[in-house]
């Protein structure tokens, strides 16, 4: 698929911006209880830190730009982390897109995820106007992001990984718990974040198949998501880890079930909150969108899309966000 051709200015704006900020690596910024917040960039560490911090801990760029932001994960496990992102980016305006006609992506081959990606990025730059896109999948930040931002040089794209290098910080005997999809865990994305950061560490790698598709379904306490938590959870409480990372957008949803399955010495990792305080910093470069214009009843606005159905994402949305609002089929 050829990327659609975008507005010259617009990449000469973001260019030095995007080249400054790898998005998908975290270390330790925040602590919520036992669960653990990280982030890091790459670039450096005056540019990480040059947003001026709110009283509340938004930045200014968060509370004064409406952009308009995309948002997509194979289905309604990116719902976290569009959570975290409207506490962080309170006037932003967003479109999430559950490609749940095509989930899990966790269980499909990487050219499928690939092209998957590619045609959910475009449509979000092109018909629906985002100025920035947020990847908030585990699986598809490991399969696409590194092609998606070859092919889209001058946007801002932000990816979620497995928080290896925090879990290293954290853990008290180097034990560490993944979490997450098999294509994410077979990927050499995270190998290769493995190798960097925890190469001396015991990184005991967790597959969770069947796990976001049973979420995916929307009943946080249906039988088959219980028995596949005792299982996975299980297997890693019996090898003796002190700290899991939740290696996929879905898990967040469950944390409350993981936590008391693995037991309160266990510490857990999630990246949701983290990936929201680096977009609110990446993003404050993207120029306004014609709505930052409108009256604050016009602002802050989340369209939803799906390419599964419809009225799930609908009652999903309300049951996990609280938010009522419509959602939109889509083919793409």
């Amino acid at each position: 698929m050829q990327p659609p051709s975008l507005s010259q200015t617009r990449a000469t704006h973001l260019q030095h911006t995007q080249n400054q900020y790898d998005c998908s690596l975290y270390s330790s910024h925040k602590r919520t209880g036992k669960t653990v917040h990280f982030l890091i960039s790459s670039g450096p560490s005056t540019a990480l830190n040059s947003a001026p911090m709110s009283d509340t801990g938004s930045s200014n760029a968060a509370s004064e730009t409406g952009m308009t932001i995309g948002v997509f994960d194979s289905g309604v496990g990116g719902l976290s982390v569009l959570k975290a992102l409207r506490s962080e980016l309170p006037q932003a305006h967003f479109v999430y897109l559950a490609d749940s006609g095509h989930a899990p992506y966790g269980e499909r081959p990487d050219d499928y995820v690939l092209e998957r990606s590619r045609r959910i990025t475009q449509h979000l730059l092109q018909t629906m106007d985002c100025q920035g896109v947020v990847i908030a999948c585990n699986t598809a930040t490991a399969v696409a992001v590194q092609q998606l931002r070859a092919d889209w040089p001058g946007i801002p794209l932000v990816g979620v990984e497995p928080g290896v290098k925090p879990a290293v910080a954290q853990s008290p005997h180097q034990r560490i718990g993944v979490m997450a999809t098999t294509a994410t865990l077979r990927h050499a994305r995270f190998h290769a974040l493995v190798q960097a950061h925890a190469a001396q560490e015991q990184v005991l790698a967790q597959p969770c198949p069947g796990l976001a598709l049973a979420i995916e379904q929307g009943d946080l306490q249906a039988p088959e998501i219980q028995n596949l938590l005792a299982q996975y959870c299980g297997q890693l409480r019996d090898k003796g880890v002190d700290t899991v990372v939740l290696g996929c957008t879905h898990y967040a949803f469950v944390h409350e079930q993981i936590k008391a399955l693995l037991g309160p010495d266990v510490r857990l990792v999630d990246t949701a909150e983290a990936v929201a305080k680096q977009a609110a910093r990446l993003f404050q470069a993207l120029p306004k969108s014609p709505a930052a214009g409108e009256p604050p009843a016009l602002q802050a606005s989340v369209r939803l899309q799906t390419t599964g159905n419809a009225q799930q994402l609908h009652d999903i949305t309300l049951r996990w966000l609280g938010l009522n609002l419509p959602a939109q089929k889509i083919d793409i």
